[in-house]
């Protein structure tokens, strides 16, 4: 427990902790789903419009999303011979590296790393209907998309309530890819919350995380004024700006200007 402020406390800092919500309580943003569907406002008859929901529907039903976090002191920043900054975990085998964590968790006492997936079984759902049933495979892969993003906005939500609760102001989430953190950031979040045993994520040799509907992140835990709480990742830094389907449409992945 943290006892040097009396009026904050934390759970234990470095442990893994499991996240289960309870089934049926996140819930998938139609609009999110279209979004990543390539929806841009086209008519939908009413019989796509009914396959659509009801494969959506039959997801929220039958995948409930699972999770871990924990809480670590930001270390003293340091910075390579060629500048770029690191910023440490204390009690973690983890090193952040780039200008934007930098800027994100500026000012933080702790970092809260989180881990979030749709599990396994739902991964064979989707690789299954994307070989025998093509349509439904791509409105399925575009509602587990919407799903964890709503999933982790749930553990983020639950991160963030315990911080408000103990006395700490909170950030936006921040994950490997955003900016100039690199994907190769995410073996040790994985490690650091101990996601392999706790929700069964891993991460293959290129850093893509297994099952491919997970994410991991991070969130600043601030004493006083919250450091970029409402800046999100820049599509300048970002590595996908070159193929993103998003930004050839004029629009991003989050709600945000480029």
């Amino acid at each position: 427990m943290i006892d040097a402020d009396p009026s904050h406390c934390a759970p234990e800092i470095g442990i893994a902790r499991p996240w289960h919500p309870e089934p049926g309580t996140i819930s998938i943003n139609r609009a999110e789903a279209l979004h990543y569907l390539g929806y841009r406002g086209q008519e939908l008859n009413v019989e796509l419009a009914g396959r659509i929901e009801a494969i959506i529907d039959d997801l929220e039903h039958r995948c409930t999303p699972r999770g871990a976090w924990a809480l670590f002191p930001i270390g003293m920043p340091l910075r390579t011979d060629d500048g770029m900054p690191q910023v440490p975990l204390e009690g973690a085998a983890v090193t952040l590296s780039g200008f934007d964590i930098l800027r994100h968790l500026r000012g933080a006492r702790y970092a809260a790393v989180l881990a979030c997936t749709l599990g396994i079984e739902n991964e064979r759902r989707l690789r299954t209907a994307a070989v025998q049933q093509p349509l439904e495979g791509a409105v399925l892969d575009a509602a587990c998309s919407a799903y964890v993003e709503a999933a982790v906005s749930a553990l983020d939500g639950h991160v963030a309530e315990l911080a408000a609760r103990c006395g700490f102001s909170t950030n936006r989430r921040y994950s490997p890819g955003y900016g100039d953190l690199p994907l190769s950031t995410q073996p040790c979040l994985l490690a650091a919350t101990n996601a392999t045993r706790l929700a069964g994520i891993t991460a293959t040799a290129g850093n893509l995380l297994l099952p491919s509907k997970s994410v991991t992140a991070l969130i600043g835990w601030f004493d006083g004024e919250v450091a970029d709480a409402n800046d999100g990742p820049r599509c300048s830094c970002c590595p996908a700006r070159g193929g993103c389907p998003f930004l050839a449409h004029g629009e991003t992945c989050v709600a945000r200007t480029p």
